[in-house]
């Protein structure tokens, strides 16, 4: 775990680059917009989420798990089990919380204000998977924290579940082409790009579905899934009604303001059911 930084910044900059070249190579919608007028603002959004989030929290993720281990916090903790279902019921529980807060950011409004900025960006590739305005990193590292306080995962446990997360954001992000048969085995397990595509559809109803980032059945369980966009995928629009002007969402300053600005439009979840 002493590792831990220099493991994750490894993995996060081999798979974004892992994704440009297919994207490049095999790209599933022709590109609208330039990479560098939102990979900049995207990227750069990123590292202001990083430094919010050391600034903020004294611990992270891992090293919580790690004094929890030492001190029995949480519920695992005081389960003595093989360690490896303790590992995959903390893996899977967290991926279930992950799902519920991204349903809850939807339905709240004075949370979609914040969750909308990752909705506005006007094309998916692998840097939407990333962008996020820093106050709802902030509040997901705290749901987070919570979490693990209450449930008692190990080390390893959050190490894996976080390193997965990022990976598969920017995976079933990416802007790349799958053949068809192979998607439809994939998302029987995990989310993959062209399900996760539909919930960036301008489209209410379509974004308001499809919720998961790792795994698939939680949308399939609890009823929020949806197979594919009414448009098609190389057709359908992407973004937000209310937000259409690239000078509006694209750049840094306005992403970071957005949620400060301006309507919610219809999408939050409570506005329609």
């Amino acid at each position: 775990m002493t590792h831990e930084p220099l493991l994750r910044m490894g993995l996060f900059l081999g798979i974004l680059l892992l994704m440009g070249i297919w994207e490049h190579w095999r790209p599933r919608r022709q590109r609208i917009l330039s990479r560098q007028s939102r990979w900049l603002p995207n990227l750069s959004l990123v590292i202001i989420d990083t430094v919010c989030v050391r600034l903020l929290f004294p611990v992270t993720a891992v090293s919580l798990a790690a004094m929890g281990q030492v001190q029995g916090w949480g519920a695992l903790n005081r389960i003595n089990g093989p360690e490896w279902v303790e590992w995959l019921l903390a893996v899977v529980m967290l991926d279930l919380l992950i799902y519920l807060q991204h349903v809850v950011f939807h339905a709240l409004p004075v949370l979609w204000r914040l969750h909308q900025v990752h909705h506005a960006d006007l094309e998916v590739d692998v840097t939407t998977g990333l962008r996020f305005h820093p106050l709802e990193i902030v509040l997901s590292m705290g749901i987070k924290l919570a979490a693990i306080l209450a449930m008692g995962p190990s080390p390893l446990a959050v190490l894996t579940f976080e390193v997965g997360l990022n990976a598969m954001a920017m995976f079933n992000h990416a802007n790349v082409h799958l053949p068809e048969r192979l998607d439809r085995v994939l998302r029987w397990l995990v989310v993959t790009p062209d399900m996760h595509r539909s919930h960036h559809s301008h489209l209410s109803p379509e974004t308001n579905m499809n919720f998961g980032f790792n795994l698939s059945c939680w949308d399939r369980l609890l009823g929020t899934y949806w197979p594919n966009p009414a448009e098609g995928h190389t057709a359908m629009q992407i973004g937000l009604e209310h937000q259409r002007d690239p000078a509006q969402c694209q750049p840094l300053s306005a992403m970071l303001r957005m949620p400060f600005r301006g309507k919610t439009g219809e999408y939050p979840i409570n506005r329609r059911w």
